[in-house]
């Protein structure tokens, strides 16, 4: 398969005040044809300059994007024919024409008449639950759905890129899951190549086999996400008490490393313990046995994606803040 998303040695820089603020260093990626990648990075990490250069909307300083073999500064009207893109924001519709009428409009911008496009529109409506909001202008439209809409217009004409920024953004649970299930069947279905900037780790996790997480401009990590819950995978234990421990037992078991406290129903307490041996385990069994301390349940911690994401990118950021998800430079 080709590579039909290629970024090769991005730089980009904003002048502010007296001095600039460097948005991309050097990031190059590549998508092959039918891939699905997320595209993860805190707040200010540049994946929304990276998501406007790909869609020629801002211009690097250095490097190059080819979109399906077309660079969209050199070969612009080339690159965008096999190009289609969500915005953050819903700045890919027409507030003052109704749900169809903006999509009937946005294929006419590729090229497509009405009548060739009608039964795909009509196959969007109905995937996306919109048959009611059909004659609705878009400005009156819920962000939901109007996030809704901005995905049906990207859709609407058969190319193979998309480039999805945030397209579960103002999406209530269910809403979410039918976007969920619609990536999963353009990529299996219609063979997409799909670029995803979300902030959404259950979105990520359902879809994206593949992830690019970005940080202060620079790529970090480029892996499949099941190496990256592998590799970051520890054994962690929650112990579900009935009672509280004496303080002997409490300080017996502060003692023993990456063991945490917190509070549980009524007058319990939980223990979580996080293993690299399984002898540490053990060691606070035995610092419970020595009171007859009830143990109501054990249970083991699975891995989250968000963990891996705040441990690759560190919990604060250069200017000593804490990391958060949503949109970028």
């Amino acid at each position: 398969m080709e590579d039909l998303l290629r970024v090769d040695g991005i730089s980009k820089t904003y002048p502010k005040k007296k001095e600039k603020v460097k948005a991309l260093e050097d990031v190059s990626f590549q998508v092959r044809e039918g891939e699905l990648v997320g595209l993860l990075g805190p707040n200010g990490a540049g994946k929304t300059t990276m998501v406007k250069i790909i869609c020629g909307l801002v211009a690097p300083d250095k490097g190059k994007v080819m979109v399906s073999g077309f660079n969209p500064w050199e070969k612009r009207s080339k690159a965008l024919e096999n190009l289609s893109a969500v915005l953050e924001g819903n700045r890919n519709i027409y507030w003052p024409l109704t749900v169809r009428e903006n999509l009937d409009f946005f294929a006419a911008l590729k090229g497509e008449k009405p009548k060739m496009v009608r039964g795909r529109v009509d196959e969007l409506i109905s995937l996306l639950n919109l048959e009611d909001k059909v004659n609705v202008t878009a400005r009156s439209l819920s962000r939901g759905m109007q996030q809704k809409l901005a995905l049906a217009v990207a859709l609407v004409v058969d190319v193979p890129v998309l480039i999805l920024d945030e397209p579960t953004l103002g999406l209530d649970v269910e809403s979410a899951l039918e976007i969920r299930g619609m990536l999963q069947n353009v990529v299996r279905e219609e063979n997409k190549t799909v670029l995803l900037t979300t902030h959404d780790m259950r979105l990520v996790k359902a879809v994206c086999p593949r992830v690019i997480i970005i940080n202060e401009g620079k790529i970090v990590t480029d892996d499949r996400v099941d190496n990256l819950l592998r590799l970051f995978e520890v054994k962690s234990y929650r112990l579900h008490l009935g009672s509280p421990l004496t303080p002997e037992q409490e300080l017996e078991v502060k003692g023993i490393e990456n063991t945490f406290f917190s509070n549980g129903e009524g007058n319990g307490v939980c223990i979580d313990v996080q293993l690299e041996d399984m002898e540490n385990l053990y060691l606070i069994l035995d610092i419970l046995r020595k009171n007859n301390s009830a143990i109501e349940s054990i249970e083991r911690k699975e891995i989250d994606l968000e963990e891996v994401f705040l441990e690759i990118v560190g919990r604060r950021g250069a200017n000593g803040k804490s990391g958060s998800f949503g949109s970028s430079v």
